[in-house]
């Protein structure tokens, strides 16, 4: 009888606590409400966050993608320091946006450079966003934007593959992320002069704040470092170097593909309904690069090259990115397919003038980033040539392109010139012929297999001869 009274008691109780749980829930949500109702413009604010949080996860994720495209199209031999030189773009990059980069490109100052908000601090950008994106708060916008500063600064180590130095690399990235990346920004999307021209200045998510300030820095790379041992022959005539895993270049490419729908639509630092028509207009201009570059190297050379296509691809996508919310679908398309056949004939121009750029860097990012920044003036909508804007967009565009690439080439011949005084640029002879994993970094990006119990690798001299050659 005990037991039965006492169940009975605990089943009593437990009745009553579930009955008072409702009425409880109740109090307690009405006091949340009391002091935070929800309303449409708070939810916004919210999704706003979350969609751009998204979006830049996403563009740091389009990382890998760079580290595959650029290990692909290189050799073997050099692949891990391909995999380092990208990791520590990202880790490099974050690091010094954070420290100098961010207040430069959207502290208060004046129309050139941003002059307070250090490392973070002093409520950096406030004023910015409360004029611009009042729903975005800080850490959000700090992520979005600097996942973009070393989307620019990873861009040039495939141009620089297989023959720098890994410690003048290191150097390199600190540098474009921490101060050079950071002035173009401040211009345009900071609110510098580029933006508050008469007719103000349109990149909307980096043509050429990102993608051609990372090939002319690229440009300037090569230029110091001269071209692969190798790469021409005595008549001056290139010669083709493979890269050692097309694979890895297509996987790349998809991954970069996928990314780019955080690029161009969370530009917009909005969860709005112009971000589904600009994931369009950037998927259009994609496809339609890899299809004309397919045909471009096909009739040029006899053969649809995978590499080729690969990036005429991702110049598609570049050529698209400043105009993807100003132009239609069928404008999209058309600076995508012009881009893809752009990207063939500035590769192998760049070829036959001894630029040894051995993933096409600069002739998808530098190349096509110019191009389409341009092709606003011509393609938008709303003030575009071609739609009865005049030429005034047009003009304007011309003069940022020619601003933001005389000033970052100056700007990074500075950079790579006190760099090769002061630590040397290009890794001696001996090395570059060996490859740059064992001598940079200690140990071969592909360990050859070892037998268990034994020790010894299988085929170590096999793998040693493919890495001398």
């Amino acid at each position: 009888m005990r037991k039965r009274a006492v169940v009975g008691l605990g089943l009593a109780a437990l009745v009553t606590l579930l009955w008072s749980l409702p009425a409880h829930a109740q109090e307690v949500a009405e006091e949340v409400v009391e002091e935070a109702p929800l309303t449409a413009e708070s939810v916004q604010a919210v999704l706003d966050n979350i969609w751009v949080l998204i979006a830049a996860v996403l563009v740091i994720f389009m990382q890998a993608g760079f580290a595959l495209v650029e290990a692909g199209l290189t050799r073997a031999k050099s692949v891990a320091n391909i995999m380092m030189k990208n990791l520590m773009d990202f880790c490099v990059g974050v690091l010094a946006f954070a420290a100098f980069g961010f207040a430069i490109a959207f502290g208060t100052g004046n129309d050139l450079f941003g002059t307070a908000g250090w490392f973070l601090g002093d409520n950096v950008a406030t004023n910015y966003l409360a004029e611009s994106y009042p729903n975005l708060t800080l850490p959000t916008f700090f992520i979005f934007q600097v996942a973009f500063a070393a989307t620019a600064a990873t861009i040039v180590s495939g141009a620089m593959a297989e023959r720098t130095k890994f410690r003048s690399y290191f150097v390199y990235s600190f540098l474009i992320t921490a101060l050079v990346y950071p002035v173009i920004v401040h211009w345009t999307w900071g609110g510098g002069w580029l933006a508050q021209l008469d007719t103000p200045y349109v990149d909307f998510a980096g043509s050429s704040i990102v993608h051609m300030v990372g090939g002319v820095a690229a440009l300037m790379g090569v230029l110091f470092l001269g071209p692969r041992i190798g790469k021409y022959g005595p008549d001056g005539k290139p010669r083709a170097i493979p890269g050692h895993s097309i694979p890895f270049a297509i996987i790349g490419v998809f991954i970069l593909f996928i990314g780019w729908f955080g690029f161009n639509p969370g530009s917009q630092l909005a969860a709005d309904d112009a971000v589904p028509a600009i994931a369009v207009t950037t998927l259009l201009a994609g496809v339609a690069g890899g299809v004309m570059a397919t045909l471009a190297v096909w009739l040029k050379t006899g053969k649809p090259d995978v590499a080729m296509a690969g990036n005429g691809v991702l110049a598609g996508l570049v050529g698209i990115t400043a105009g993807c919310a100003a132009v239609n679908n069928l404008g999209a398309v058309i600076i995508g397919a012009l881009a893809g056949i752009i990207v063939v004939f500035a590769v192998f121009g760049f070829d036959r003038i001894r630029i040894d750029d051995p993933v096409g860097a600069i002739s998808v990012h530098g190349v096509c980033g110019a191009f389409g920044t341009l092709a606003v003036g011509l393609f938008a909508t709303d003030g575009g040539l071609f739609y009865g804007g005049g030429a005034d967009q047009l003009v304007t565009q011309v003069i940022g392109v020619v601003a933001i690439a005389a000033f970052t080439a100056v700007a990074m011949a500075i950079v790579f010139a006190l760099i090769k005084a002061v630590l040397g640029l290009r890794v001696p002879e001996d090395e570059e012929i060996a490859g740059l994993d064992v001598v940079e970094h200690g140990a071969p990006g592909y360990g050859p297999d070892v037998l268990a119990g034994s020790g010894e690798p299988v085929g170590a001299g096999m793998a040693t001869a493919a890495v001398g050659r």
